[in-house]
């Protein structure tokens, strides 16, 4: 039994200093940071944003420049 509990050990060492899919999840990680704050510029924003295009749209039509 304590040959067992030794490679047991041995193997949860070594599944816990593999760094396979450490990239794949810090890209992860960043991706949705940059979503979530790009989600909240756009909440902040939003109002400003469309005002200003509203207003562009409104001269484009009635022709003033």
């Amino acid at each position: 039994m304590p040959h067992f509990t030794a490679r047991l050990v041995a193997r949860l060492a070594a599944a816990r200093d593999r760094q396979d899919g450490q990239g794949l999840a810090e890209y992860a990680l960043m991706l949705g940071l940059i979503a979530v704050v790009a989600i909240a510029a756009m909440m902040f924003l939003g109002s400003a944003i469309d005002g200003t295009l509203a207003f562009d749209w409104t001269s484009i039509r009635d022709g003033r420049p």
